[in-house]
């Protein structure tokens, strides 16, 4: 069996995974901040991470894989403020969304989820340590790290302190004792703003170190596997390297760095001032959620991945080839799979997450089966393209798949607009009544028309998908 070997960001060099203990493997990967729907670039990492689970679960007894939820930032407070809702309100209903959105996409539930409000008391003990070390100090209620104290800043993203001020928007207050300093607690001076007490008043936590106390709290000191979007390089992932070494010591933080590239649609970059964000949730209504893993596998994990609808169309056209082999295959539950077939594509996984050369390989394994004579051997290959199916999150769920098909194609009978516009007016009551609940179920019951809504405003505007 081969070695399994990654590309780590911090020194951006492939090195052989080594864990610290064999037997307790460790990840971490940053999950949303809840306050919209999940789109596309959100899903790409938790399909990414999801195979490297998968992967890891088959070479270790026992992975810990956490991804937490962020579930205080200004982003979150703007939201709430602006439907005049409660902050938790908003937190729990796109949280809920998020996990909805990214089991219809193939992503197990990770065996963590924490969540930054849960975890307030063991971000004030990790900031108290910060300040006892010399590694952060108090200004004006604020507690900021302090950069110049760790000498080995800059060097997962690569680039020295002064070329990262001059190309990022520092935010230079009077109170910082070095521009690059960033903030670990920042005041809540009004009752709006979410806010628990603390030694320095009340207020809550920045941004980066959220993610070093939930890693402590539930993963320990150091961890095998940091994984999370290339965005988050700098200043969030090379922030977090500062303070989770600064405080333990010295000691290691991560051994390893995992970053996926972005997402483009129809070869543009996604942005909403583009107005090619593309939410999963509207995806689905459009195409199979196993549709939508397969284009996000399209691509090596840490080159960017293009969607289009003649990418989703092509996957769909696989997959329906693809389930298609196991229509007359019978049980395969206790055939033993064709060992050869099955090894191709973990080698490629095992080599850096090779997912187009995995992917290749289940193709060779589909012609095969197409090509083999009834006899024993096909059997095997059915069941090692069915295990190599799972080891990427596919060819799981036949049925699921034909129900998707079948709902898509009746999509394409002639709508009711009135019943359409009936239900946006609803949904638009819904909103303005603050019944959100309510909204969601109307949003979902277009999608199982195949319709797609988009809020512009105070309107909103439907698509057929």
């Amino acid at each position: 069996m081969s070695d399994l070997i990654f590309h780590n960001t911090l020194g951006g060099a492939r090195e052989p995974f080594r864990p610290a203990n064999p037997d307790h493997v460790t990840i971490y990967v940053c999950g949303p901040t809840v306050y919209d729907y999940a789109h596309l670039g959100n899903a790409r990492p938790a399909v990414v991470f999801d195979v490297l689970v998968r992967l890891l679960r088959r070479r270790f007894a026992r992975v810990s894989y956490a991804r937490n939820i962020t579930d205080i930032d200004d982003k979150i407070n703007a939201r709430a403020a602006a439907q005049g809702a409660p902050i938790d309100a908003i937190t729990t209903r796109f949280a809920a969304a998020y996990a909805e959105d990214m089991a219809a996409i193939g992503c197990a539930a990770p065996d963590i989820a924490p969540k930054v409000t849960e975890h307030v008391p063991e971000i004030i003990d990790f900031v108290l340590r910060l300040i006892a070390r010399g590694h952060a100090y108090e200004a004006e209620g604020h507690v900021l790290f302090h950069v110049p104290s760790f000498a080995d800043y800059g060097r997962l993203s690569g680039r020295s302190v002064e070329d990262m001020i001059a190309g990022a928007r520092v935010e230079v207050a009077p109170f910082k004792r070095h521009p690059a300093d960033f903030v670990l607690w920042k005041p809540s001076p009004t009752p709006d703003l979410p806010g628990w007490d603390s030694p320095w008043g009340r207020g809550r936590p920045g941004w980066h170190i959220e993610c070093s106390a939930m890693i402590e709290a539930h993963l320990g000191h150091t961890i095998d596997i940091h994984g999370g979007g290339a965005d988050l390089i700098f200043p969030h992932h090379e922030n977090e390297i500062a303070q989770g070494t600064a405080a333990h010591d010295g000691a290691c933080y991560a051994g390893m760095w995992m970053h996926n590239g972005m997402v483009t649609v129809e070869g543009h970059k996604m942005a909403k001032s583009a107005g090619n964000m593309l939410t999963v949730r509207d995806a689905l209504a459009r195409y199979p959620g196993e549709a939508l893993r397969l284009v996000l596998l399209s691509a090596h994990y840490r080159a960017p991945v293009d969607w289009s609808d003649r990418a989703a169309k092509r996957a769909i056209a696989t997959l329906d080839r693809l389930y298609a082999l196991f229509e007359s295959a019978g049980d395969l539950g206790t055939i033993a799979p064709d060992a050869a077939a099955l090894a191709e594509v973990e080698a490629a996984l095992a080599d850096d997450l090779a997912f187009p050369r995995a992917l290749a390989a289940i193709a060779r394994i589909a012609s095969t089966i197409r090509k083999e004579p009834d006899g024993p051997r096909k059997p095997a290959l059915l069941s090692a393209l069915r295990e190599a199916g799972a080891m990427l999150g596919l060819l799981q769920a036949p049925e699921q798949w034909r129900a998707d098909r079948a709902r898509l194609t009746a999509s394409d009978a002639p709508v009711d607009e009135a019943r359409i516009n009936a239900l946006i007016a609803a949904r638009k009551a819904a909103r303005e009544q603050r019944d959100w609940q309510a909204a969601d179920a109307i949003r979902a019951d277009l999608a199982a028309m195949g319709i797609a809504i988009k809020d512009t405003g105070d309107t909103t505007q439907w698509t057929r998908a």
